[in-house]
C-alpha cells in the first residue's frame, strides 16, 4: 500500500462501515486517518488490483512477540473473487519473512462473514474476549480471536 492508494481503500471501508455488520469500526475514516492508521502503523500493508483498481486492502500489525492483528478489507460494491485470498497470501509471506511465529484475527462476534472469511484462510479459533466492543448503541459484543500459526 502507497499514498496513492489512499482515496481507494478509504472508498472500500467507508462503503463497509455504511453496510455495518462486517467490521468493528462504525465510523467513517478521512484520508488523512486513514493513513495514519494503515500506513503508518502496521509494518505490512497490501493492496489487491484487478487490472489497475484496488479491490481490497490488507494490513497487519505488530502486537509484539512475534505476533501480527490483522485488518482485511475488500470492495462489496463490486467484489472479486479471490481478492482475499490473494491479500492473504502476500500478507502471510511478508508476515513470514519479518519472522512472525503468528497472525491475529479479532473478529467481533457479531461478524459473521468475517468469521467465515478468516476459518476459509485457515485460522483456529484461539480466544474469546467478553464484551470486548462497545457499539454505537451501547451494546456489547464479543471479540473472537482467531490465530494462524506461521
Amino acid at each position: 500500500m502507497q499514498a496513492r492508494d489512499v482515496a481507494d481503500c478509504v472508498a472500500i471501508v467507508n462503503h463497509i462501515i455504511a453496510l455495518g455488520g462486517s467490521t468493528a469500526y462504525e465510523t467513517p475514516f478521512s484520508g488523512d486517518g486513514f493513513a495514519a492508521h494503515y500506513l503508518g502503523e502496521p509494518p505490512v500493508s497490501n493492496v489487491v488490483l484487478r487490472g489497475e483498481r484496488i479491490v481490497g486492502f490488507q494490513a497487519a500489525f505488530d502486537v509484539g512477540d512475534g505476533h501480527y492483528s490483522i485488518g482485511s478489507f475488500t470492495d462489496r460494491r463490486a467484489p472479486v473473487r479471490g481478492a482475499g485470498r490473494a491479500l492473504f497470501d502476500k500478507t502471510l509471506a511478508d508476515c513470514r519473512a519479518r519472522g512472525g511465529v503468528a497472525i491475529l484475527a479479532k473478529i467481533t462476534a457479531d461478524n459473521a462473514a468475517g468469521l467465515a472469511y478468516y476459518r476459509r484462510m485457515g485460522f483456529e479459533d484461539w480466544q474469546v474476549w467478553p464484551n470486548d466492543h462497545t457499539r454505537q448503541d451501547g451494546s456489547m459484543v464479543d471479540r473472537i480471536v482467531k490465530r494462524f500459526a506461521l
